[in-house]
């Protein structure tokens, strides 16, 4: 299956650039070196963001669960990094109690394709 309604996701501005782009997360960081080794930057955020936007919208749901957050959603597949290279990820988000848009958790590097 897919996301549900994936075209009303978003990935926010601070997810990325303090989070997934920022090595010295402690939660980060290894996410950080992971995807700017492949030519994502926090100066340029959105190509990330807009990368894990199409990362939800074609790819499909792995696993979900019911938590007191909400659902959550993983999907797994390909992302293209700018450097060319199609990355394997899971990405996750949850759908809140109430609302009807995947609010954008994290992603991060599976085993290569």
């Amino acid at each position: 299956m897919k996301l549900p309604n994936a075209h009303l996701a978003a990935v926010p501005e601070a997810k990325v650039t303090r989070y997934l782009l920022n090595p010295a997360h402690p939660a980060g960081g290894s996410k950080a070196t992971f995807f700017l080794r492949f030519g994502f930057t926090a100066a340029r955020w959105q190509q990330l963001a807009d990368a894990l936007l199409r990362h939800a919208r074609e790819n499909e749901v792995v696993e979900t669960e019911q938590t007191r957050h909400g659902t959550r959603y993983a999907v797994d597949g390909p992302l293209t990094a700018p450097d060319g290279t199609v990355l394997n990820v899971r990405s996750a988000r949850y759908i809140d109690p109430g609302s009807e848009t995947p609010r954008f958790v994290t992603a991060h590097p599976l085993p290569k394709l």
